[in-house]
């Protein structure tokens, strides 16, 4: 089942945009071009993730995807308790 999460990336700012979750991974897609194709269309499989954490950036409640090629992507995501809910019936303990 695929979920659709209000979210911003925070990479050399903070970039609006939407987070697709499914049992396969996510995928963070946003309309703006001057932003590095790379971010306009992100995927995130599961299966390239080592993990995923919850923190902050100034005052807003932020989800960082940890990959397994070192990079991490920061997002802050707008329904955070239903996205973490459905992050744990994927099989997710968020700490």
């Amino acid at each position: 089942m695929k979920k659709h999460f209000s979210v911003s990336l925070c990479k050399n700012g903070i970039l609006g945009g939407g987070l697709t979750v499914d049992e396969k991974g996510a995928t963070y897609r946003t309309g703006k071009l001057t932003v590095d194709p790379k971010y306009r269309n992100l995927n995130m499989p599961f299966a390239d993730l080592t993990a995923i954490s919850k923190g902050r950036l100034l005052f807003f409640p932020t989800f960082t995807f940890q990959m397994k090629n070192g990079e991490s992507h920061q997002f802050i995501v707008f329904a955070r308790k239903r996205f973490r809910s459905f992050l744990h019936t994927l099989g997710w303990n968020i700490q």
